[in-house]
């Protein structure tokens, strides 16, 4: 499904969209549930690109379903894989999340894969914009890309609606409180988020409030 110009949400991806940005580098959005990398890779093959053109992948935060084909993608891809410092642990199996996550983490079976990269602050990545916005993480960030904006899990759409994540899978409601607060001061038209359809900003965000 392309977005806008260059902008792709990947076939196969429901449940937690992968993002394709054909911008001056091939750069994915996240990695779905594991058991989706060859989903994701035909998906791919199917806007023109091979496994090896792709120079990054941005990790939005640490939940299985974000880092779920990690591994089998950077393996295949040899793109260099991002993550913020302190989902880091968390996303390379050296340290237990908190929680519910730990229980997903028993059921969802995830191969850690090696980060190497990680984010440093107002950096942009082949364009991209890294905007911090912990609250459903400690590391979570969104990424911006011209009128953009790439959510992960801090907002989800709903019936064309913007909805916070619920207080269960938050890990500090004040700082997801700030974060929206934050984000809301860029400029943007899309809403991109992992969970739910993507949709124009209008003034959804203010609703948020």
């Amino acid at each position: 499904m392309e977005i806008t110009k260059d902008i792709h949400l990947l076939d196969g991806t429901k449940g937690s969209y992968v993002y394709l940005i054909l911008g001056d580098e091939p750069v994915l959005i996240d990695t779905c549930l594991p058991g989706r990398t060859q989903t994701i890779l035909d998906a791919m093959k199917r806007l023109g690109l091979q496994p090896t053109d792709l120079a990054h992948i941005l990790l939005t935060h640490y939940d299985v379903d974000h880092i779920g084909n990690a591994h089998a993608l950077r393996e295949a891809s040899g793109a260099k894989l991002w993550a913020s410092q302190e989902d880091q642990p968390y996303i390379m199996g050296k340290q237990n999340p908190p929680g519910i996550r730990r229980i997903l983490q028993t059921i969802y079976r995830v191969d850690a894969p090696q980060i190497d990269e990680t984010y440093q602050p107002s950096q942009t990545i082949a364009g991209i914009e890294v905007i911090p916005t912990p609250g459903h993480t400690l590391g979570h960030v969104s990424f911006r890309f011209h009128d953009i904006l790439f959510s992960g899990d801090l907002v989800k759409s709903r019936r064309g609606k913007l909805q916070p994540q619920p207080a269960i899978a938050t890990w500090d409601k004040a700082a997801l409180t700030r974060s929206l607060s934050a984000v809301g001061r860029f400029s943007f038209t899309w809403v991109c988020p992992a969970h739910g359809e993507p949709v124009k900003r209008g003034n959804l965000w203010e609703a948020l409030a």
